[in-house]
């Protein structure tokens, strides 16, 4: 997968200006995409080049103007024709996992602290996401939601990075525990 298919996903909501992508990016695809404001600008621009996306002009008054961009048709065909290949098999590049790997012959606290770190971070993640999840739904069930609504996708992937943010919880306590337990038995 490339930004491009992410930024074409996110389009699916309607017109938007780089600013708005990126901040929407944030809420919308982070839990499986990151990208900074810079690429996101530099990917626009490529993908108007392609013909992927097409940008207009707003005029504002004491402000620069904005371009609103929106999926052309021809960035709906990639967009269609990458849903149908198959998606290579995820892979985990984490900082955080190299140095759990080496805590036995590294510096152990800073490891427990680096874990408790990434806990923090999943747990705003996570009421983050339970904020976003209660806009989306609006008062109804998710059986409701689910029926009526003209687009599940942002609600199923906003469910999967909720997941994967509450399992990052549960393994760093499970971590911490493990080498708590550790440390005190070498003690």
């Amino acid at each position: 997968m490339s930004l491009r298919h992410a930024v074409m996903a996110a389009l699916l909501e309607g017109e938007a200006s780089g600013y708005d992508l990126a901040k929407g990016f944030d809420a919308s695809v982070a839990n499986f995409w990151m990208a900074t404001p810079q690429q996101l600008y530099r990917e626009l621009d490529r993908m108007e080049a392609e013909g992927l996306v097409q940008a207009r002009v707003v005029q504002q008054e004491r402000r620069p103007n904005k371009r609103l961009f929106s999926l052309t048709e021809a960035g709906r065909r990639v967009l269609r024709e990458f849903t149908a290949a198959p998606p290579r098999p995820g892979a985990i590049r984490d900082e955080l996992m190299v140095k759990v790997q080496a805590v036995d012959v590294g510096e152990a606290e800073a490891v427990r602290a680096a874990i408790e770190e990434r806990m923090g971070w999943a747990q705003a993640k996570i009421a983050r996401y339970e904020r976003l999840r209660a806009r989306l739904l609006d008062g109804r069930s998710e059986e409701e939601y689910l029926a009526c609504a003209e687009r599940v996708g942002p609600y199923l992937t906003l469910m999967r990075g909720l997941a994967f943010e509450r399992e990052n919880q549960v393994w760093g306590e499970w971590a911490l525990t493990v080498l708590e337990r550790r440390s005190a038995a070498a003690r």
